[in-house]
């Protein structure tokens, strides 16, 4: 399973495989052994060996929307996306789930998003042996899709026991938070110790929790893009926070005449004002460029990404004025200079 072998073998991975099963039934031999059979029975049955080498390409316009692998946590687990709020236009929602055969095909294409985080697990004693997820809830048609939730939710448990090391909602509605202190006092300590719930404009504060901002979407307060400036470049991003009533001035230091200066900045939830001046090293005759001028960022808008090429030595001052807010933002940013 997995391309570990759970039979006749010294393999030290096989000890992981099997103790997934066990740990999903309590540590009861029998239901354990019945759940891995039932397991292997479905993965022939279904084909889920050869699934990534299957061609779902029907389902291209979703990659990267509603299911996908992006980056790592900071523990070096895989993270998954789930989002299902472009299924609130009736349209697209006719095309995809609109009679059994399609929805068959889905959760063909979502088991294949999931093989795909399991590949890149080792299966080895104390290491990476599961994904997080990461579930948007904002504009999901719950009514429309609880069937399909109920399809995935049944298949993954069924056959995929403790593959999320963690699981993550964003823009959760009231009536979620509600639904979950309801069911809180019948989940088991370790279940709820996988749950972590963040309302509408927390989402930036709690990914940066578990995720560095190099590998959470810009969709989601990151700084992670398919393509940019820093994608070959071993530059960390800095984390900070700005208080609330504080302005932050951030200074990039290091910049000769005739080089390009390329930047990212981001704020959770933004609402702040925002400016960029290069200030020349001291010199007779030499001024302040105002690269950026100073403008107001709303709450949706994605991290900035932007060059300057200097004309002399100097540095680049990025400000980041919260001083009309009196909530606290977390944010970050990284530059590289090119010569």
């Amino acid at each position: 399973m997995w391309g570990v072998p759970l039979l006749g073998s010294q393999d030290e991975r096989t000890d992981v495989i099997l103790l997934k099963f066990l740990r999903a039934r309590d540590f009861r031999v029998q239901d354990a052994l019945t759940m891995l059979l039932k397991c292997l029975d479905w993965r022939k049955d279904f084909g889920a060996d050869g699934i990534l080498e299957e061609d779902l390409g029907s389902f291209k316009e979703l990659e990267g929307v509603v299911a996908f692998m992006h980056g790592y946590d900071r523990e070096g687990h895989p993270v998954c996306y789930n989002a299902y709020g472009i299924f609130k236009d009736k349209e697209m929602y006719d095309k995809i789930f609109g009679d059994e055969e399609k929805l068959k095909k889905f959760l063909r294409w979502r088991v294949q998003i999931l093989e795909r985080g399991i590949k890149l697990l080792n299966f080895k004693p104390g290491g990476v042996n599961s994904i997080i997820q990461v579930t948007d809830l904002k504009d999901m048609p719950k009514r429309e899709l609880r069937v399909v939730s109920n399809h995935i939710l049944s298949l993954f448990q069924d056959n995929y026991p403790e593959m999320v090391a963690r699981k993550i909602f964003i823009n959760v509605p009231w009536y979620f938070s509600l639904l979950y202190s309801m069911l809180s006092p019948f989940l088991t300590q370790r279940s709820k110790a996988k749950f972590v719930i963040a309302k509408e404009g927390n989402v930036a504060e709690t990914l940066y929790k578990f995720i560095r901002p190099d590998d959470v979407p810009v969709r989601y307060g990151g700084l992670s893009r398919p393509e940019d400036g820093f994608k070959d470049s071993e530059t960390a991003a800095s984390e900070f926070t700005v208080k609330a009533g504080e302005k932050v001035n951030i200074e990039m230091e290091g910049i000769e005449g005739g080089a390009t200066i390329i930047w990212d900045v981001v704020v959770g939830g933004w609402e702040i004002d925002y400016s960029v001046e290069f200030q020349p090293n001291v010199a007779q005759g030499s001024y302040s460029i105002a690269v950026e001028k100073a403008r107001r960022i709303g709450a949706t808008e994605e991290a900035i990404h932007n060059s300057f090429a200097a004309a002399e030595a100097g540095k680049l001052v990025l400000s980041v004025d919260n001083s009309a807010s009196r909530k606290r933002k977390v944010a970050a940013y990284r530059y590289m200079v090119k010569c």
